[in-house]
């Protein structure tokens, strides 16, 4: 599904490193000319809110995306044969989902969350607190997987962080 990946190891619980405020980012992806697109599964579309939040923001998100259900994804763009063999909540969901946006919203990059948020894991074996981000770039896809721990509410704030702090981190090495 990319043509290079990085995957980074499960991250503890903690506190993430902040790597940069909303502002940042929609400084830095306008500085560069790049528009986003953006989907969320988990935070239901608290990332984007938190970008739109800036003004100027327009000239840089081209969308957002809150595919909840799978039939939502599945419209998107992910192959209902990989829901079925990886489940919502992976990294190669996640990658198709970033790549799916990436293509719909004809934006040079696409940033895709996918996590359980709990109290319960529904019909998951995986774990609450396990999610997967996914940002696809012009040369590539880069990967990350943490598993948080919490209330519904800590969760989905930590994956909102986790998932900024993943393109903030692309875009302070290009």
């Amino acid at each position: 599904m990319s043509d290079s990946q990085a995957s980074a190891p499960a991250a503890p619980s903690g506190d993430l490193p902040a790597r940069g405020s909303a502002a940042r980012i929609v400084a830095a992806l306008t500085a560069r000319g790049l528009r986003l697109a953006v989907v969320e599964t988990t935070c239901g579309g608290a990332i984007t809110a938190s970008l739109t939040a800036v003004p100027g923001a327009s000239r840089c998100l081209a969308a957002g995306f809150v595919p909840y259900g799978n039939d939502a994804k599945r419209r998107l763009g992910v192959p209902a044969a990989l829901l079925a063999r990886e489940g919502a909540v992976s990294a190669a969901v996640a990658e198709a989902l970033a790549c799916a946006a990436r293509d719909s919203a004809a934006a040079d990059v696409a940033l895709a969350e996918t996590g359980l948020a709990g109290p319960q894991r529904g019909r998951s074996a995986k774990p609450v607190g396990e999610c997967h981000l996914a940002l696809a770039t012009p040369n590539g896809t880069i990967a990350a997987r943490h598993r948080f721990t919490g209330d519904r509410e800590a969760i989905r704030a930590r994956i909102r962080q986790a998932t900024l702090a993943l393109l903030a981190e692309w875009l302070d090495n290009i």
